[in-house]
């Protein structure tokens, strides 16, 4: 296993990781592991206008269009 040292880190912060680790019962080095095992191993999120560009390009307009009219409504497939 390596060896991480973070320098620099306001006392609020670790003041904060303290008080989490005791809430989970665990030391602040053990707890600082799983903070950045939680941040590293998950799913990235992905922006919204990724998401959108991701959506194929695919039929006209025209299918999208909202139907108000009851009577037209029903006459669409779905």
């Amino acid at each position: 296993m390596a060896n991480l040292i973070v320098r620099g880190i306001d006392e609020t912060l670790v003041q904060a990781l303290k008080r989490q680790a005791a809430g989970h019962g665990r030391s602040a080095e053990a707890e600082h592991r799983e903070i950045l095992a939680r941040a590293l191993r998950r799913p990235r999120k992905r922006h919204l206008a990724e998401a959108l560009a991701a959506i194929p390009a695919i039929g006209r307009d025209e299918d999208f269009a909202r139907v108000e009219d009851v009577a037209k409504a029903k006459r669409v497939p779905g």
